[in-house]
């Protein structure tokens, strides 16, 4: 770093390196003395001695300032970018599609850990996104060679919208934006750094994004995952800085960046900025009056636009980032009552092959159906006269597919006293349609 700013000092100050200073020897006038500087009468930005002989051309200067700049934040993401995927085992980049997020693609491909598979590409498709985006998606896969890890919501095949609005609904993002982002956006992504065994998660947040990231660092501990840890390789970069990046090296991106979109998310609360959609990047340059794009905290205001968090205030994140988000739901479920909690995998097997009867609901907090049959479960408890057990599943999916039927949530299993495992299979949930399986179940084993 010494030997940067030294270099850097010594470029400043006049080296022959930057052509926007002429010799040093022009510095002086006649004598000795020191000279006239005037501005030229032709209008151009270079300053002139008093016999016209330029020493300073500022859009040179500024061109080339900029130049250092981005060399210095290339260099300095690439070695964020180094020590994420050579010091941990599974490095994982959580791709949005996004400006940023196409650089430190392309960085990532620089360095040879697309190919290599050192650091893995996961993409969350909310069932929402922009038709262009998985097309995109698509061809920075083939561009690239690699292929992206993609993760939707709970219990429905990736790709089939048909499936998700059958069961969650096309309107839930309407009804309870705060259960959508669970849903469709948190818990896939949590799934998918679990299931990617993610101990380092790569991602484009920048200090330029807005105050809610305004002291962000290249490295932290996110909050997911219990100490998790996180790179921001280009926390430093302005959304100047990485359109820059995009047009020097020709980086793939969103194609509908052409379009006046400065920031992509759900096509349905995302719009152009300005809304005319007037300023474009096009051809790897702008058209039109950048600065609303470029502006601090600008990227992302043609995001989550009408909606509100439950507060009244302006949602600006999708839960994702924010701190305390490993926690999908803020409660569990059953806490009082008479369903009890299995606590482990070999709690719940003792409980299988205990020769006994009794009932599991396997559940999710953050499910929108197993809150839905909370009540109703609870009750059921009150009257079952058998053992009636919840097992959380989400964090123990292998074991609940192989042992306990377990597809989706909430699964409810009626235990034999044989150890066999039966399905309640029908999503009526009442306390009378548990207690009609029940009967016919006891039947069964008479």
């Amino acid at each position: 770093m010494r030997a940067y700013a030294s270099s850097a000092v010594a470029l400043l100050l006049g080296a022959p390196s930057i052509s926007a200073f002429a010799p040093s020897s022009h510095l002086a006038g006649p004598s000795g003395r020191n000279a006239i500087v005037q501005r030229p009468s032709d209008g151009s930005s270079a300053l002139s001695m008093a016999d016209d002989v330029k020493i300073f051309d500022q859009e040179a200067y500024i061109s080339e300032s900029r130049e250092m700049r981005l060399k210095h934040l290339e260099e300095q993401a690439m070695f964020a970018l180094k020590i994420a995927a050579e010091n941990y085992g599974n490095a994982v980049f959580p791709n949005a599609l996004i400006a940023g997020d196409v650089v430190i693609t392309h960085l990532l491909d620089r360095m040879g850990y697309l190919k290599d598979g050192k650091v893995k590409i996961m993409v969350v498709d909310t069932f929402h996104l922009f038709p262009e985006t998985m097309e995109f998606l698509r061809e920075i896969e083939d561009h690239y060679g690699f292929k992206a890890e993609v993760f939707c919501a709970e219990g429905v095949p990736v790709g089939d919208k048909a499936a998700y609005d059958k069961k969650y609904g096309a309107d839930l993002w309407r009804e309870d934006i705060e259960q959508y982002d669970k849903v469709c956006k948190v818990e896939p992504f949590q799934r998918g750094l679990k299931t990617l065994k993610t101990d380092c998660m790569i991602n484009g947040r920048t200090r330029w994004q807005g105050f809610e990231r305004a002291w962000i660092d290249q490295f932290e501990n996110a909050p997911i995952g219990g100490g998790l840890a996180k790179c921001n390789p280009i926390a430093y970069w302005t959304l100047e800085d990485t359109f820059d990046y995009i047009a020097k090296y020709k980086v793939p991106h969103h194609p509908l960046h052409a379009k006046g979109y400065p920031s992509i998310g759900d096509a349905k609360d995302t719009i152009p900025i300005p809304e005319d959609g007037s300023t474009r990047f096009v051809d790897y340059k702008f058209e039109g009056d950048k600065t609303p794009w470029l502006d601090y905290a600008s990227e992302r205001k043609g995001r989550f636009v009408g909606l509100a968090n439950k507060d009244g205030s302006t949602k600006t994140e999708c839960g994702i980032h924010v701190a305390g988000a490993e926690q999908t739901f803020d409660r569990d479920l059953w806490v009082d009552g008479k369903v009890r909690n299995i606590a482990s995998n070999e709690e719940a097997l003792e409980i299988i092959k205990g020769g006994k009867e009794a009932v599991i609901a396997v559940y999710a907090p953050w499910c929108q159906f197993c809150q839905g049959m909370e009540d109703e479960f609870a009750k059921y408890a009150e009257t079952a006269g058998v053992p009636v057990y919840k097992f959380r599943g989400d964090e123990e999916r292998e074991f609940v597919m192989e042992h306990l039927n377990t597809k989706s949530f909430p699964t409810v299993n009626f235990i034999k006293s044989d150890g066999s495992v039966v399905k309640y299979d029908s999503e009526a949930r009442s306390v009378e349609d548990f207690l009609k399986f029940q009967k016919s179940f006891e039947k069964s084993t008479a």
